[in-house]
């Protein structure tokens, strides 16, 4: 009988290590999950009918043992897409070594092939961006580059119509550190325009009015990282409650107001440990139709 027990718990440690490995070495930095859809926006133009966006989000450079790698990889790939607006979901850094010079000179090397490209590129900042100290120097680069930050505002994209008929994407500050304004972002769209939300964080979207957010890209989650099979709530490391809801993909119909969808990405990189599983990461890849 014992030796049978150390069979079997040899058999399981093997198969931890196996499963450890793949986490670690092969699912975030081998496989890029890409989401595709054809998404109905109310009100928009049919000038604009088929507008592409592409959404990345959470690339956590200065995280330990950053995934540098698929950072790169889902940026190019975004690129060769050449959809019509780029959206960055937040917390491009994750710490201050070797300091938020370097960190943020690395994420704009990082985004380089993006901005080189002239896609039209928009940004909200995440929570780790304000926790670094980081937040004003990556708005300076950002900025300098031609990607433009929205911080609780929102901006037309250009090619897409004129006032209320332009569509327009609205971006949120982070919820935590209490970054997020929904009202003053809301406050620089046009009556009726059509729009596109980013926020960092799921658990801003409840906090939209009924019709005022028909789509809400978002990331912060990570889909957990390391999402097991038939255990959910092992899934949502660090989360509250709210953010367990929504922690990937489309919310759940009744959840936020009428009128109102979002969806959430896994984003890039890594927070607490370099791993994920059943959470690879993600590169969003929108097509908007008119009509809905």
């Amino acid at each position: 009988m014992k030796r049978w027990t150390l069979r079997i718990a040899a058999l399981l440690g093997g198969l931890l290590l196996l499963l450890v490995g793949y986490g670690v070495l092969v699912e975030p930095r081998l496989i890029l999950d890409e989401e595709r859809a054809e998404v109905p926006l109310p009100r928009l133009a049919a000038a604009a009918d088929g507008t592409e966006i592409a959404m990345i989000s959470d690339p956590q450079i200065g995280m330990w043992w950053a995934n540098e790698g698929m950072v790169a990889r889902a940026v190019e790939t975004l690129v060769e897409e050449q959809p019509d607006i780029a959206l960055l979901g937040g917390d491009y850094v994750y710490s201050t070594d070797p300091g938020i010079p370097e960190q943020v000179a690395n994420v704009l090397d990082l985004l380089r092939p993006l901005i080189d490209s002239g896609i039209p590129t928009y940004a909200v900042l995440g929570n780790h961006d304000y926790k670094v100290g980081a937040a004003e120097e990556l708005v300076t680069a950002f900025e300098g580059a031609g990607i433009t930050v929205l911080r609780n505002e929102a901006a037309p994209v250009p090619g897409t119509g004129e006032g209320a008929d332009a569509l327009h994407v609205v971006g949120i500050g982070p919820v935590r550190p209490g970054e997020a304004d929904v009202d003053a972002a809301l406050a620089d769209v046009p009556d009726g325009a059509p729009r596109v939300v980013l926020s960092h964080n799921p658990t801003a979207f409840p906090e939209f009015p009924a019709g005022t957010a028909p789509l809400v890209l978002a990331g912060h989650t990570h889909c957990g990282q390391v999402a097991l099979p038939g255990t959910p709530r092992w899934s949502y490391l660090g989360l509250t409650e709210e953010e367990k809801i929504v922690a990937e993909g489309w919310a759940p119909e009744g959840y936020g107001a009428e009128g109102n969808r979002m969806f959430v990405s896994c984003g890039l990189g890594f927070s607490v440990v370099p791993m994920r599983i059943n959470a690879p990461p993600e590169l969003v890849l929108f097509e908007l139709r008119a009509g809905g």
